[in-house]
């Protein structure tokens, strides 16, 4: 079954060089292309296509801000000149971000992961009853002035610094720092496997090794007390995953 997509690009030679990219694509439908994004957001919601080409610097209405209006069964694929959007990509559960000037080889790869994704949420595994989150399995962070990605199940736990967060990862002897804040962090994690247990700290819950009678948290290499604050929410964690209750 083919996918179906829409392109949004506010310059026509783009719009022009990707509706090339769709023509020359097996199993991928053009079904419309816009340089205004207020009109691209109605035909987004009415014919609910599998993917959305979307420049993010457009007047009127931006490509972040459209994806946010998109329905839930649409994906999106970002296009942009400013490789400094790409950790905002994620926050809106972006499935690929592809750098202008775009190759065709790239293109094809955002378009195969496409395949790879709507292949597994139409497959009978996917069906039996689990959470459907908008939370992608990677992030981009910037480090050093360079973007890194991360693996969200190697997080081990997250620390906040002021303005600044350490990522303390499986993969890495030291951690992450970036410019960013833990409530930023709090909302790009999937809910279901982390929690902020600490004004400073979200930690990944299945990596806990023990807590202690005096609710402190041994994960990886730090000991966390869970203060009065944060007691409600975390003794409500313990509950839904103790089996001796006392």
């Amino acid at each position: 079954m083919p996918l179906t997509c829409i392109i949004v690009d506010d310059e026509p030679l783009a719009v022009k060089l990707m509706e090339s990219f769709v023509a020359k694509t097996p199993d991928l439908k053009l079904l419309g292309s816009f340089t205004d994004s207020v009109e691209a957001i109605n035909a987004v919601k009415e014919q609910k296509p599998n993917l959305l080409f979307l420049d993010i610097q457009m007047p009127d209405l931006n490509g972040m801000e459209l994806a946010h209006m998109i329905p839930a069964e649409t994906r999106v694929v970002f296009t942009t000149a400013f490789k400094e959007y790409a950790f905002e990509s994620y926050e809106v559960s972006a499935l690929d971000f592809l750098l202008k000037p775009i190759r065709y080889n790239k293109f094809m790869v955002a378009v195969e992961k496409a395949k790879e994704w709507f292949a597994k949420s139409e497959s009978p595994v996917s069906q039996h009853p689990s959470p459907i989150t908008n939370h992608p399995s990677a992030i981009f962070v910037r480090v050093d002035g360079e973007l890194r990605n991360i693996t969200i199940s190697d997080i081990i736990y997250v620390n906040g610094m002021k303005d600044y967060v350490m990522f303390y990862l499986d993969s890495e002897p030291k951690p992450l720092i970036t410019h960013l804040t833990m409530k930023a962090v709090e909302e790009m994690l999937p809910p279901e496997k982390f929690l902020r247990v600490h004004r400073s700290y979200i930690i990944a819950v299945d990596k806990i090794r023990k807590v202690d009678r005096n609710d402190c948290i041994y994960i990886g290499n730090e000991i966390i007390h869970v203060p009065d604050g944060y007691q409600d929410a975390f003794h409500k964690f313990l509950g839904t995953r103790t089996i001796n209750k006392m």
